[in-house]
C-alpha cells in the first residue's frame, strides 16, 4: 500500500497555495530538504539556520523556529521513520508585479516523501555523472542562497535520460566548477580538501557545511577556491554532498574513472554518526583543519585528462 504524505501550509494540513502567493508567481522564497531517519531530521537546528539566514538576505520574514517545531511535530506524526521533508518559506500573498507591496505576511510549507532507495547503493558503488552542457550564470546577490528560481537545474536535468546517470555537473560561463544540480562538491588532492567557491553563484548546502566541520576529525585541510575541469579530473578523489546522500562518491564523469574512496568513506561515517547521536549544531573548528581561500595552480593539468581548449582557464 502507498503511504499518503501530508502537506501543511502554515501549520494546518492543505492541498495547495493561494494562486496569489509570491513563491509561485515569482519564485519569492527559500526552501530546505531534510533527511529524516527513524523519525527524527537530520541536521535540523542547522537547517533552520541557514533557512533563517537565505530568508533575511531576501528580506523574507522567517518564523521562529518553535513554530517550525510546532509544524515539524504534527507533520512526523504521520510519516514513516524514514523519508525527506521538504520546507518552504515565500514571501507569501501579494498583489501582481515584481516589486513586494506592504508588510509581508510569509507563507511556510512542509511536505513529506518517500526516502530515495537507490541512495544507499549509489554510496557504495561510486556516483556517475554527466557533464551538463548549460552553464551557470552569475549573481553574487543570490549566491549560496537555496532560493525557489531553480530552472537552471531544471534545465540541466533535462539534459540525460540515461538511468545509469546520477547526477549532471554544474560550470559556470568562465569553466569552473560550481556544483552538481542538486549536489555540492570536493575533491581531494595532495593530501587536503578544496571546495569550489560560491561567492558568484551555486548554493551553499548545509551537507557542505557539514562535511568542512567534520573534516577536522581526519586532519584534513578545506580550501575553497576556484577548480576549473581539468583539475577536477586530475584529482585522486571527487565527493558529492547533499543533506539525503551526505558523500557520495564519484566513480565516473565521461571517460574519467576513480577505482575507489580514499577519503569519502571515512567522511560519511563521521557524517552518519554526527547525525545518529543528535550532534545538530556546527561542529567547533579544531586544530589541523584549516578553511580558506586558495589557488590550485599546482594542480594545472597537462596531459591526455585535460579539458578541452574551452573549458580551460580564461
Amino acid at each position: 500500500m502507498t503511504h499518503r504524505f501530508p502537506t501543511l501550509v502554515n501549520g494546518r494540513p492543505a492541498a495547495g497555495l493561494s494562486v496569489s502567493d509570491r513563491g509561485l508567481m515569482y519564485g519569492d522564497g527559500v526552501f530546505r530538504t531534510i533527511r529524516v531517519h527513524q523519525g527524527r531530521p537530520v541536521w535540523w537546528a542547522a537547517h533552520m539556520a541557514k533557512l533563517a539566514s537565505d530568508a533575511e538576505r531576501l528580506a523574507i520574514p522567517a518564523p521562529p523556529p518553535d513554530v517550525w517545531d510546532r509544524d515539524l511535530s504534527t507533520l512526523l506524526a504521520s510519516t514513516p521513520p524514514d523519508c525527506v521533508l521538504k520546507l518552504v518559506l515565500t514571501r507569501g500573498p501579494g498583489m501582481r508585479g515584481y516589486r513586494p507591496a506592504g508588510q509581508a505576511m510569509p507563507t511556510r510549507l512542509l511536505t513529506a516523501s518517500a526516502w530515495p532507495a537507490h541512495i544507499e547503493a549509489v554510496a557504495a558503488r561510486g556516483a556517475h555523472l554527466q557533464l551538463c552542457r548549460l552553464r551557470l550564470s552569475e549573481q553574487p546577490r543570490l549566491a549560496g542562497i537555496k532560493h525557489l528560481n531553480r530552472l537552471e537545474n531544471v534545465l540541466a536535468a533535462q539534459e540525460w535520460d540515461d538511468p545509469s546517470i546520477d547526477e549532471g555537473l554544474l560550470l559556470d560561463a568562465a569553466g569552473r566548477v560550481i556544483c552538481g544540480v542538486s549536489s555540492n562538491v570536493f575533491i581531494y588532492r595532495d593530501d587536503a580538501l578544496f571546495t569550489p567557491r560560491l561567492d558568484r553563484c551555486g548554493v551553499a548546502g548545509v551537507a557542505r557545511a557539514r562535511l568542512i566541520g567534520v573534516a577536522a576529525d581526519l586532519k584534513l585541510a578545506v580550501h575553497e577556491t576556484d577548480i576549473h575541469l581539468d583539475q577536477l579530473l586530475e584529482a585522486d578523489e571527487v565527493m558529492l554532498t547533499n543533506s539525503l546522500i551526505r558523500i557520495w562518491p564519484v566513480a565516473r564523469l565521461g571517460g574519467r574513472t576513480w577505482d575507489g574512496p580514499r577519503v569519502s568513506a571515512e567522511l560519511r561515517t563521521l557524517l552518519d554518526a554526527q547525525g545518529a547521536a543528535g550532534h545538530l549544531e556546527k561542529p567547533a573548528a579544531r586544530p589541523g583543519c584549516r578553511v580558506g581561500r586558495c589557488s590550485l595552480t599546482r594542480l594545472t593539468v597537462h596531459g591526455p585528462t585535460a579539458a578541452p581548449a574551452d573549458e580551460r582557464r580564461r
